[in-house]
C-alpha cells in the first residue's frame, strides 16, 4: 500500500488490516526514513562504550554535561492530566484480558508493555494494538466462557512501554530494512490513538526502556517533536516516563530528563534490568561477581545509592520518581507462605515511600490493595515533590560499589538454570511473563539469571561448599532440570525447549554474554511468523 514498505508475514489477517492502515504505514516509514540512521549510530555508540568499559575505563558522571547538573533553575514539564497522582501502576503485557482486569484493577495507572513482559510475536505485536485501540474507546468488552469482562466507569490511566532501541521489527521493512521495534511501537499506537486520548481527559503517554545516553532521550524527544507536528497536535502533549535500567543511565539521570524536559513525567528505578546491566556493563571486571541472585536486593549500597540520586533528582527537576516492581506474586492455598510473601511486598513499598518515590509498581491485581495501603498512609498528597532529598551525596563509587554480601550457593545456580531455560522456552512459544515458584519472571529476570551463569563460569566462582562452577557442572544442571521445565511452565514446547537448553549453554561459553536474550532468539520468532532467514540479516 505504501511505497518501500514490506509487510513479510499475515499472522493476523483481519486486524493486521485494521492496524496496519495506509496512513499509519505512512507515518511509520516518515518516522523510518527521518531517525533509522541516528538509531544505528547511537547503537554503534553502545559498542563503543562498552569497549571502554571493557578496558578499565572507569563508570563517571559525563563532564560536557556538568552545566546540566549543576543549573538548579531548569525544571520538566508539568504532570500530565491523569499523572498527578501514581501511587500504584500496574504493569503486563496487552493481551485483551490483561488489559481489561489492569485498567480495572484500582491502579491510578496501568504500563500496557510491549517489552519485558510480552513475547514479541508479530500477532501479539498486533493484537496488543488493537486491544489498547478498543480500550481507549471502550469498544473492548467481551464474553468467554460465560464470563464477561467490561470496563469499569473510570479505569486506569493508560500508558504504553514500546520495546527498546535494540530491537527492529523484523516482520515489516522500509526500503528493505527492518523498521526500529521502538518506533513500530510508538508510531502505530501514537497515530491511532493520540486525538482519543485527548478526547478522554488525558494524552498519550509513554514508558521508556533501556536507555544507555542521554543522546538516546534526545532522539526519543526529537521523535515526539516530529510526531505531534505530523498529526497536528501542540507540541509538548505528550508525557514519557523513563525507566532507569541500565548502569550508564544512571549517571545520566540530569541529562536525560534535560532531554525530554518538556515532555518528561521523571524516572522509574527499572530495578531487575538494572542488576542485569550492572553485572554485564561490568563483564570484564572479576571483583563485580555478584552472589545469588534474591542477595542483590534493593539495600545493598549500589542499589541503594541508585534509588537515592533517582528520587533527589527527580523531584529537584518537579518530576516522579517511581518505584519498581516486588516480584512476589499471590499464593493459593498456602495461607502461610502467602502472608510471607505478601509481608515482603508490603516491606518493599513501605521502603519505596519513605524513601520519597512518588508511585510504585504491581504486576498482580491482589497486589493493589496492600501497595495502596501503604502509599495512602505515608503519601498524604498526590505525590511527594517537596521530599528535596538534600542530604543525598551520592558518588561515581557510590553507583559502582559491587559490595553485596551473600554467597554463591547451588540452590542459586539450579534457580538461575529453571528461571532461564523456563523464561526462553516460554517466550519462544508467545508467553512473555511466567510465575516461577512464586515469583513473577520476565526478560530482565531472566536475563540476571542468564548473565550470573555466564559470570560465575568466566570467573570459576566457588559456590558456598568450595565446589568451583565450571561448563561441566552447568551443562549438568541444564541437563538434570530440563526436564521439570514442563512443570514449570505448562504447555512448552519440546522443540522450544531444546532451543533453550543450546542457547544457555552455548551462552555459558561465550567470551562476553550476549547484549540480549530477546535479540537472539528473535530470529525463531521471526521465523516462526513466515519470514524467511534470508530476510533476517539485519537482526541477526
Amino acid at each position: 500500500m505504501v511505497q518501500g514498505v514490506e509487510i513479510l508475514t499475515n499472522v493476523a489477517p483481519n486486524t493486521q488490516a485494521e492496524i496496519l492502515t495506509e496512513d499509519a504505514l505512512t507515518f511509520l516509514a516518515v518516522l523510518h526514513r527521518t531517525f533509522e540512521s541516528t538509531r544505528q549510530n547511537l547503537l554503534v555508540a553502545r559498542d563503543v562504550a562498552q569497549r571502554r568499559y571493557d578496558s578499565g575505563v572507569s563508570f563517571d558522571f559525563p563532564a560536557e554535561t556538568s552545566h546540566i547538573r549543576a543549573d538548579l533553575t531548569w525544571h520538566c514539564a508539568a504532570p500530565g492530566p491523569g499523572l498527578e497522582d501514581r501511587r500504584v501502576e500496574i504493569t503486563g503485557p496487552t493481551d485483551r484480558k490483561m488489559v481489561i482486569n489492569a485498567l480495572n484493577s484500582g491502579a491510578k495507572t496501568f504500563m500496557a508493555d510491549f517489552e519485558d513482559s510480552s513475547s514479541p510475536t508479530f500477532a501479539n505485536m498486533i493484537n496488543g494494538q488493537v486491544n489498547l485501540r478498543d480500550a481507549i474507546r471502550r469498544q473492548i468488552d467481551f464474553e468467554i466462557g460465560g464470563k464477561t469482562y467490561k470496563l469499569v466507569k473510570k479505569p486506569a490511566v493508560l500508558l504504553v512501554r514500546p520495546r527498546g532501541w535494540h530491537l527492529d521489527e523484523t516482520r515489516l521493512t522500509v526500503d528493505n530494512t527492518p523498521v526500529s521495534a521502538s518506533i513500530f511501537d510508538f508510531a502505530i499506537y501514537f497515530f491511532h490513538n493520540a486525538y482519543e486520548l485527548i478526547k478522554c481527559g488525558h494524552g498519550p503517554y509513554f514508558y521508556l526502556p533501556k536507555m544507555e545516553h542521554y543522546l538516546e532521550a534526545r532522539l526519543w524527544n526529537d521523535i515526539f517533536l516530529f510526531s505531534q507536528s505530523y498529526i497536528g497536535l501542540p507540541h509538548n502533549t505528550i508525557r514519557a516516563t523513563v525507566l532507569i535500567e541500565t548502569l550508564p543511565a544512571a549517571f545520566q539521570m540530569e541529562e536525560i530528563l534535560f532531554e525530554l524536559r518538556n515532555h518528561s513525567s521523571g524516572l522509574n528505578c527499572g530495578r531487575w534490568d538494572y542488576i542485569f546491566s550492572a553485572i554485564k556493563k561490568r563483564r570484564a571486571d572479576r571483583a563485580s561477581v555478584f552472589p545469588d541472585r534474591k542477595d542483590v536486593t534493593m539495600t545493598v549500597p549500589f542499589m541503594d545509592a541508585y534509588v537515592r540520586l533517582l528520587i533527589q533528582t527527580c523531584h529537584r527537576r518537579k518530576v516522579a520518581a517511581m518505584g519498581g516492581m516486588s516480584a512476589q506474586i499471590p499464593i493459593k492455598n498456602d495461607p502461610k507462605a502467602n502472608e510471607a510473601a505478601m509481608g515482603k511486598v508490603r516491606a518493599d513499598k513501605l521502603r519505596e515511600v519513605t524513601a520519597g518515590h512518588d508511585g510504585t509498581w504491581i504486576a498482580h491485581p491482589l497486589i493493589h490493595t496492600i501497595a495502596r495501603q501503604v502509599f495512602d498512609e505515608i503519601m498524604l498528597g498526590p505525590n511527594q515533590y517537596h521530599v528535596r532529598r538534600e542530604d543525598v551525596r551520592v558518588i561515581a563509587a557510590d553507583l559502582t560499589n559491587t559490595n553485596v554480601p551473600g554467597k554463591i550457593t547451588e540452590q542459586g545456580v539450579r534457580s538461575n538454570v529453571s528461571v532461564a531455560l523456563a523464561y526462553s522456552t516460554a517466550w519462544l512459544g508467545g508467553n512473555g511473563c511466567i510465575p516461577v515458584n512464586y515469583l513473577m519472571e520476565d526478560a530482565a529476570t531472566a536475563e540476571i539469571a542468564r548473565v550470573q551463569l555466564w559470570q560465575w563460569v568466566k570467573y570459576a566462582a566457588r559456590m558456598d561448599n568450595g565446589a568451583p562452577i565450571t561448563v561441566t557442572f552447568v551443562d549438568h544442571i541444564i541437563d538434570e532440570l530440563a526436564p521439570t521445565i514442563k512443570s514449570i511452565a505448562p504447555g512448552i514446547n519440546e522443540k522450544h525447549l531444546k532451543i533453550a537448553i543450546n542457547y544457555l549453554k552455548g551462552q555459558i561459553r561465550q567470551q562476553w554474554p550476549s547484549d540480549f536474550l530477546t535479540s537472539d532468539l528473535m530470529p525463531f520468532l521471526t521465523m516462526a511468523d513466515g519470514v524467511e532467514l534470508k530476510r533476517q540479516h539485519s537482526s541477526l
